[in-house]
């Protein structure tokens, strides 16, 4: 019988060097939540891409972008990173119905500093409103590009870790 021997000494040194040099992610996870995160701040600065509809009444806080009249939800978009995760989110209530669309449930407007409201001439102590149509405007998404730059990400984070 014939008998191969292999030291495979260099091979697990090896190995235990890349175990050791990709151990601590956090640098890497903190990366891809910055580019996440900016890529969302593109999508705001872009008016959507591919572009949000439009709104349904242009006249109606002309000059400031879609989704951007006090900058609140713009504004909310927070990172976040953990050796094993990175995200990317919001805490404002609205967002998830300007991001995926939706209908909003019936309700009464009420006056806030008056006896009573006034629309198109007319004066009411409440009106029931029948709920708003809200088209999907997402901007909690990625853009090809922006995928790509992730991979590249941890394409060199891998490249530093062995040395390349």
């Amino acid at each position: 019988m014939i008998e191969i021997k292999i030291n495979t000494d260099a091979l697990q040194n090896s190995l235990n060097t890349i175990a050791q040099r990709t151990s601590n992610t956090q640098p890497l996870m903190t990366q891809l939540a910055r580019i996440m995160r900016n890529a969302v701040l593109d999508n705001f600065e872009a008016g959507g891409r591919p572009a949000w509809a439009p709104r349904k009444y242009p006249s109606v806080r002309e000059g400031s972008g879609l989704l951007q009249a006090s900058g609140r939800l713009r504004n909310s978009i927070t990172q976040d990173s953990t050796a094993t995760e990175a995200v990317v989110g919001t805490n404002v209530e609205y967002a998830a119905i300007h991001n995926f669309g939706g209908q909003t449930a019936p309700h009464t407007i009420l006056p806030k500093n008056g006896k009573a409201l006034k629309f198109g001439g007319r004066f009411a102590k409440r009106v029931n409103h029948p709920g708003s149509k809200i088209p999907a405007r997402p901007f909690m998404v990625l853009q090809p590009d922006d995928e790509q730059a992730l991979v590249d990400a941890v394409n060199d984070y891998l490249d530093a870790a062995l040395g390349n």
